[in-house]
């Protein structure tokens, strides 16, 4: 698999793993759990973006 599809894909992993943490935080009243997991999806939304930026510059 070409890195920018890895990257794409492992960011959307992660940002939808922060978005179910998130979700579990809220629900359970755990605001720790809940940043945990917005960090992570923030950090799949960045990577996610990096891989669609390779694909533009054909890395």
């Amino acid at each position: 698999m070409k890195s920018s599809t890895e990257d794409e894909v492992e960011g959307k992993l992660r940002k939808a793993k922060g978005e179910i943490k998130e979700t579990v935080g809220k629900v359970s009243d755990k605001p720790d759990v809940e940043a945990e997991g917005s960090v992570e999806k923030l950090e799949g939304e960045a990577k996610e973006k990096k891989g669609q930026i390779k694909k533009v510059f054909g890395k």
